[in-house]
């Protein structure tokens, strides 16, 4: 099943039903009107709604719209909770070798965590406004997933059952402030400004044998200025899966419906499919020549991120944005 969230005018927007090539939707207000009550509600409403997916995919419902991207929020326009690891230790070390750190052995053992600003995402075709070029502005091409409720203390296992819909991120990052800000002892905030969310969101089962283990088999493609950055498959090298991540964040405290889980910067020890970041590139080039040669980037420039199936269909639409100064 795939979903989507219009821009309706109203702060959680209007929970559509899209169909699986995503040429086709429907507004399903008697099941729903937002993407939370649905989430709230999942094992109630989501038979009732895969009954209306297969008519609109069979093309038997005449109310059916054909379905704009452009007019999309992210599927959870906030979200109670956002939380994004780091499953990709290989990126960790990349990091930490390019200033000459040693990587703590627990980083294989142990997730990274930062916990994110949930309460505005920006519109997946929305421009990303921000005041400076000067902050070292970079993209993160990820994967994310949202669950149910959660109890604490989960098992890996029994984790997966409660992963309900996935969708790609673009995790912003402001890679200047990073380093003032982990100086102080006490994490992210201003260096992690809103983040965006694919146009669609899809149930685990639209992925078939691509989702297996937690983890989506396919590769991730990320275009700067249309020329193409980096397509890692997400899949590969991912330390932690989601089953795992979603143990590490419930040690302490169960998830509500609606969090958001992300995957970190996909990355693959294989360096020929690309980075997903910029700060990854200006990694391998300070560890090959001594100093970066890719610049962060400015306004004006541009960031699609996209995931295909074996076909070449797109199954979450793009991500697609430009980043413009900020006006107050």
């Amino acid at each position: 099943m795939k979903l989507a969230t219009y821009n309706n005018g109203r702060r959680d927007g209007q929970l559509m039903l899209v169909s699986r090539d995503l040429k086709k939707a429907v507004a399903v207000p008697a099941i729903a009107h937002t993407m939370q009550q649905l989430l709230d509600a999942w094992a109630l409403l989501q038979p009732q709604l895969q009954e209306l997916y297969e008519a609109l995919n069979a093309g038997q419902l005449d109310n059916s719209v054909d379905f704009d991207e452009s007019k999309c929020l992210s599927p959870l326009p906030r979200a109670y909770q956002w939380a994004d690891g780091s499953a990709y230790v290989n990126h960790v070390e990349l990091v930490r070798k390019a200033r000459g750190a040693e990587m703590p052995e627990t980083f294989w053992t142990d997730p990274l965590v930062y916990q994110g600003g949930s309460d505005c995402f920006i519109a997946p075709k929305a421009d990303i406004e921000l005041g400076s070029e000067d902050w070292g502005i970079d993209f993160e091409s990820e994967v994310a997933v949202i669950t149910d409720d959660v109890p604490m203390a989960v098992s890996a296992d029994n984790a997966a059952q409660h992963i309900k819909l996935l969708m790609l991120v673009n995790d912003v990052s402001l890679r200047n402030l990073i380093p003032g800000e982990l100086a102080k002892g006490f994490g992210f905030f201003q260096s992690k400004p809103s983040s965006s969310f694919s146009p669609v969101a899809v149930t685990p089962d639209e992925l078939g044998d691509k989702w297996q283990e937690t983890k989506v088999h396919l590769p991730l493609v990320t275009h700067l200025n249309g020329e193409l950055f980096g397509k890692p498959n997400a899949g590969v090298d991912m330390t932690f899966n989601f089953g795992e991540l979603i143990t590490h964040f419930t040690k302490t405290r169960p998830l509500g419906a609606g969090a958001i889980i992300g995957s970190g910067t996909i990355s693959n020890y294989d360096r020929s499919a690309g980075s997903s970041c910029l700060a990854e590139t200006r990694m391998l080039e300070t560890i090959a020549d001594g100093k970066p040669a890719t610049s962060f980037m400015k306004f004006g420039d541009r960031v699609r991120i996209e995931m295909f199936d074996d076909n070449g269909d797109s199954i979450f639409g793009s991500i697609d944005q430009q980043v413009v100064e900020y006006k107050a």
